[in-house]
């Protein structure tokens, strides 16, 4: 192939291989290749349209990128000795069409408005799939769930035992923090579904491009209005990415609880061994690693994160080549947070879950001393401090009975309980694990009463979520499908 046709005019000299590879961003710009035959015809269609090109030159052009579209980007294409793809896929386009009309690509157009073009289509193509990825782990969650509305288990505060609840009511807490992920990923996807195209360089083009034109062909909600704005922000990476850090905090805290849980101290769940390891030396070991590996993951997306705002800060309007070192930092937190988390949907889906473990554990630790210190609010009259001071009291010395409240009570100069009617049973009952479980009936509590009542409304806005996720990813690919009959029709296929 050619030398890169960017260079040529202003530019003399040759580059050393070194010196190539540095500049290029040839590594990240597989990531967005098809993206950029996309905009190319979309660009082409509407440079046809407003006769900036000649219908036969149009055709040509559209001919050989229908084929690039169809049988793929040669991979000489992506050869360092172009800056970028963009250049990358110019250039073969001149030599295999000439430069007549393969030179006529550019028209109307910068590299700044076409990359920021193909990184947001990109982007919405990725947040589509982990979106898609979310509802799914919801889906598991919420089955999950519905299977253990019963199932006992100790709460936990600081690692120690607390009070107890049911894992369905633990697993609906990992659904809720996995349904706020998608809202703000879906609230980042209306941010990002917007087009630079027609910006040029900064300051838009002389040439009467139709921005709106383009912005359908491609499935945008509209244009990015300033032009300057739309080819030096990335605002709308830098939210993808904190999103994406948060949803991975949130898929590291469940594989925290994974790699506890499994423990021989916990034994709370049993993951599949395809989720796990062993020891080169210690034939007895299994290990899980893929939850250990997620946590670090969740680390590398808000690197990733962390990497890209340091980048952007500092810069000032409008285009600078920085920005070129933030892509491989996106393409990154967003691959490891999907495969991330598709992972994480099976290796919950997977797991065993060893209920009478957990409901052997529900009650200990004095998990249930505050529905003791409830009772003789409710059923005698006390205030809760003093009630919280006894019970407290009768724990520290090993018991919580009449006769350790008795002695509690004797120490703070109270009334003993025995002298006030209150009976073994009423503390029985309230130490009851079930019972405590029960009598905790609103809404959001661990009650199966009140999880049936959260799995229904959770399920709903589930299903919510869903349709209207299938209805933008309906309209992206009948953009697609639709700009592809459009460049057909051109060229009289």
């Amino acid at each position: 192939m050619e030398q890169d046709v960017v260079r040529r005019g202003r530019l003399t000299g040759e580059r050393s291989g070194e010196m190539m590879h540095f500049l290029s961003s040839m590594g990240a710009d597989r990531c967005i290749a098809d993206a950029d035959i996309l905009v190319d015809i979309a660009h082409v269609l509407m440079l046809s349209r407003q006769k900036i090109i000649g219908k036969e030159q149009a055709g040509r052009l559209l001919e050989t990128l229908l084929e690039l579209y169809e049988n793929g980007i040669p991979e000489a294409a992506f050869d360092d000795r172009f800056e970028d793809i963009h250049a990358g896929i110019e250039t073969l386009l001149i030599a295999t069409i000439g430069e007549d009309a393969g030179g006529r690509l550019h028209i109307g157009r910068s590299r700044n408005d076409e990359v920021a073009t193909c990184i947001r289509l990109r982007v919405r193509d990725d947040l589509v799939r982990q979106l898609s990825i979310l509802i799914r782990m919801r889906e598991v969650l919420l089955d999950l769930a519905g299977e253990h509305i019963e199932s006992v288990m100790p709460g936990f505060t600081h690692l120690q035992h607390a009070q107890p609840t049911t894992l369905a009511h633990h697993l609906l807490a990992h659904e809720a923090a996995f349904a706020r992920d998608y809202q703000r990923l879906s609230g980042a996807l209306s941010r990002v579904d917007w087009c630079p195209l027609g910006s040029a360089a900064f300051a838009s083009t002389s040439y009467p491009v139709q921005r709106e034109f383009v912005a359908g062909l491609l499935g945008f909600q509209g244009v990015l209005e300033n032009t300057m704005d739309a080819v030096s922000s990335r605002d709308f990476a830098l939210e993808v990415l904190s999103c994406l850090s948060i949803m991975m905090t949130h898929a590291s805290r469940v594989c925290e609880e994974l790699v506890v849980w499994s423990s021989g101290f916990a034994r709370f769940v049993e993951l599949d061994d395809a989720f796990c390891s062993t020891s080169s030396i210690m034939p007895q070991k299994k290990n899980p690693d893929t939850a250990e590996v997620m946590r670090a993951k969740a680390a590398s997306v808000l690197g990733s994160a962390t990497a890209s705002f340091a980048i952007v800060k500092g810069l000032p309007l409008s285009y600078n080549r920085d920005l070129q070192e933030l892509n491989p930092h996106l393409w990154r937190g967003i691959r490891d947070a999907k495969h991330s988390t598709r992972l994480l949907i099976d290796m919950l889906s997977s797991a065993t879950f060893n209920t009478a473990v957990m409901a052997g554990e529900a009650g200990k630790g004095f998990s249930t001393a505050t529905d003791v210190a409830d009772m003789l609010v409710q059923s005698h009259g006390f205030a809760f401090r003093t009630a919280h001071t006894l019970v407290g009291k009768a724990i520290q010395k090993g018991a919580l009975d009449i006769p350790a409240l008795d002695q509690a009570a004797e120490e703070m100069g109270i009334q003993p309980p025995s002298k006030m009617g209150i009976r073994d049973e009423e503390i029985a009952a309230a130490l009851d694990v079930r019972a405590c479980i029960e009598r905790r009936r609103a809404p959001g509590s661990p009650s199966p009463f009140a999880v049936r009542i959260s799995l229904s409304s959770r399920r709903t806005a589930l299903h919510e979520d869903l349709r209207s996720l299938e209805e933008r990813m309906a309209h992206y690919a009948e953009s697609v499908r639709r700009l592809i009959s459009d460049a057909k029709k051109e060229v009289g296929k």
